[in-house]
């Protein structure tokens, strides 16, 4: 998700320094170009060699270093840096670039550069409590740092308390946030249900269905990678979170109704991609209900019908998507759920096709609009969700273009050769 993108990895003196050499293979593998730029005291932890043979690039340390090109080194990988990340920063370090010291090679590099810059804070609690280095983070804040803030557990120093250097994979999300995706959602909210829901028999049984959440989860991911501010409405599952995203948990589809309709008004983007019970018991035993010889029958009520009451209370300029889970008719069913719910799109697929079913990283989606339908090859849930989440921006932006009944999006997606345009789900998922 990286490619053509470079960062400027910053690593100072502290021993969480052998955790940056993990951050550097976590980002060559999402191909990255990664410029690790070390303070001698780092050195003293981690030698240069083990970034060079992790990136395939040459590690610096010194700002004299006469192994170069005749460009001026610094100013040079100042201006090809997509961003800068700092982790560890020491107390020391932290102080030097709140204040705009620039005594050796890291310090000089990042005073140059333009990009947005993260900083980790990585030290001793006490040293990392104390007012002068909350004042120094503060200013780095003022002039538009992202300070990623320290995990709290046993530090190397024997100290239990905040200080820890977040591990490799947080730090990842964080580069992932600001450079995976074009941020064209930025300013945008985006709500997105997904999961299945719960109906409670008694204390022991409920109803549910086969949902995992996955399709729900990719494309709220998507639309946080892509700049949205985004809620995730989700049932009961058993996947972790996606970061950088407001998640409330909800067990009953009348739990998920109070919330999407409490959340609905302030909402620019709705994906209704959960699994809600189209029924649930009529009432609730206090106890265990006890087997009895013979049938058992239960009676059911309908649940409130989310999609239909988004669709009949949406505000202008709200775009609604739904997702219908079909075994026959899907066209038919989802083109006739569409009008029905009054809503911009929906994305259908059939639980009959290899990959489109419960539980699968896969997904077979067609997506049908008004206009038409545009059915999407196989591929993995992340990339359907880009997918869908470059149709709805579309949609938001009004910037739509129907080719020979088949609905199409140009975008303008940037490639390692430049600007590309982009029309349909195969060329898409070339460049994504």
């Amino acid at each position: 998700m990286l490619k053509g993108k470079t960062v400027l990895l910053g690593v100072t003196g502290g021993i969480a320094a052998y955790k940056a050499a993990a951050l550097a293979s976590a980002l060559v593998k999402q191909h990255c170009a990664v410029e690790v730029v070390m303070t001698e005291h780092a050195t003293k932890f981690v030698t240069p060699l083990t970034f060079e043979q992790l990136t395939g690039r040459r590690t610096m340390v010194d700002t004299f270093d006469r192994n170069f090109s005749h460009q001026v080194e610094h100013i040079s990988l100042a201006q090809r840096t997509d961003l800068v990340l700092v982790a560890p920063a020491t107390a020391n370090v932290c102080a030097k670039l709140a204040h705009g010291l620039a005594d050796d090679m890291l310090t000089t590099t990042i005073l140059a550069c333009k990009c947005p810059k993260l900083i980790a804070p990585a030290m001793n609690t006490n040293m990392y409590e104390n007012p002068v280095t909350q004042d120094n983070l503060d200013i780095l804040r003022r002039y538009g740092w992202e300070v990623i803030e320290p995990a709290s557990g046993r530090l190397a120093c024997g100290a239990v308390g905040a200080g820890k250097m977040p591990e490799p994979e947080d730090l990842l999300q964080h580069v992932l946030r600001h450079l995976a995706m074009p941020q064209d959602m930025a300013g945008m909210k985006v709500l997105v249900t997904a999961g299945p829901t719960q109906e409670a028999l008694d204390p022991v049984r409920y109803l549910t269905n086969h949902s995992t959440g996955k399709m729900g989860y990719a494309i709220a991911r998507m639309a946080m990678l892509r700049g949205a501010q985004v809620t995730l409405v989700s049932g009961p599952t058993s996947i972790a979170p996606p970061p950088f995203v407001e998640v409330v948990p909800v067990v009953s589809a009348q739990d998920m109704f109070e919330v999407v309709s409490q959340r609905a008004e302030e909402s620019d983007i709705i994906v209704k991609a959960a699994a809600v019970a189209d029924y649930t018991p009529v009432g609730y035993s206090d106890d265990k209900v006890k087997k009895k010889d013979g049938d058992l029958s239960i009676p059911l009520k309908r649940t409130t019908d989310i999609l239909q009451y988004l669709g009949q209370h949406r505000r202008p300029g709200q775009v609604i998507c739904g997702f219908s889970m079909e075994t026959r008719d899907m066209l038919e069913n989802s083109r006739a759920k569409l009008e029905k719910k009054k809503v911009d799109m929906i994305c259908a697929n059939n639980l009959k096709v290899a990959g489109a079913g419960f539980g699968v990283d896969t997904n077979v989606l067609t997506l049908i609009t008004a206009d038409g339908a545009e059915e999407l090859p196989l591929m993995s849930k992340e990339e359907a969700a880009a997918f869908v989440s470059t149709f709805l921006e579309a949609v938001k932006a009004d910037n739509r273009e129907a080719v020979a009944g088949m609905i199409r999006y140009p975008r303008q997606v940037k490639t390692p050769a430049g600007e590309a345009q982009v029309a349909g789900a195969e060329e898409f998922l070339a460049y994504y």
